[in-house]
């Protein structure tokens, strides 16, 4: 797949500003973003790409006494492996418990679960906030037994994680071919045997589960358009986690929510990044 690489220049520099920046690309369909000394670099698939749609988010952009200005590259397909290893991915431990790492990692902590991945592609390697949060909020839970669904996988890091914290059995789904055939590596990787991967979007639900627990962390767009496929497939009494959404999205993601019978129990912030955890009451 070919993708377009936007560097985006932030003046001032600001954290917060590139995670805005961030944030609504996403909803253009930009799939991950590395900082830079002048602000951040986005990737996003070429056919995906709209530079019209870009510059109405650069114009508008919420913060005051901030100018973005943005540049745009077509990317040649890289060894992402090579590409990472040289320049961005470091291992990542979450909670002093879980440790993610790749092949090219030979020092690294240890944790009481250990993951291995090797990204391919420019996006998924653990690194966001969000990821971070739902990666917390699966090691606090009891899995055991349960059936998940990890809509959005990417890498299928949390698929993988839910496996080794005892989930009998799993369903990865992404609308990207290159992370289906990422995940699938991964699984190798790490002897996963009890995951099921493949191409998709809500409405493959249809014919998949019913789920005990569910992991979307896609983004407050698609979070809201898709929840009502997402709670028709949950078991009563079951889990749902949600993120890819900042803490001021909250209340909107809380009403759609609650108005498709879910209730709220709790959400975990970083860096104004969220991760929203809700439960189908069992009378339900």
């Amino acid at each position: 797949m070919k993708y377009i690489e936007v560097s985006f220049t932030v003046s001032p520099l600001s954290e917060t500003a590139n995670d805005i920046i961030a944030a609504l690309a996403m909803e253009q369909g930009f799939e991950s973003f590395v900082e830079s000394p002048d602000g951040t670099i986005g990737y996003v698939p070429a056919h995906l790409y709209d530079e019209q749609a870009l510059q109405a988010i650069v114009n508008d952009f919420p913060m005051e006494d901030i100018t973005i200005t943005f540049t745009a590259e077509e990317m040649e397909d890289k060894n992402w492996n090579e590409e990472w290893e040289k320049h961005f991915f470091e291992p990542i431990v979450v909670d002093s418990r879980c440790v993610i790492h790749s092949t090219f990692h030979k020092d690294y902590p240890k944790a009481d679960y250990d993951i291995i991945i090797n990204p391919q592609m420019a996006f998924g390697t653990g690194h966001h906030q969000t990821t971070r949060l739902i990666i917390s909020y699966l090691l606090d839970s009891n899995l055991e037994g349960k059936t998940v669904l990890d809509m959005g996988c990417g890498t299928s890091i949390l698929a993988i994680l839910a496996s080794m914290r005892g989930a009998s059995a799993l369903t990865a789904i992404d609308i990207d071919e290159w992370c289906v055939n990422n995940s699938i590596d991964n699984l190798a990787l790490n002897h996963i045997d009890n995951i099921k991967v493949f191409q998709g979007d809500a409405s493959s639900l249809a014919s998949e589960g019913p789920f005990d627990v569910i992991i979307a962390n896609i983004n407050r767009n698609i979070l809201l358009a898709d929840m009502q496929y997402y709670v028709a497939r949950m078991n009563e009494g079951g889990a749902i986690y949600f993120s890819g959404f900042y803490e001021s999205d909250l209340p909107m993601i809380k009403a759609e929510a609650e108005r498709l019978g879910l209730h709220y129990v709790s959400h975990r912030v970083e860096k104004e990044w969220t991760a929203a955890m809700f439960e189908i009451p069992s009378a339900l």
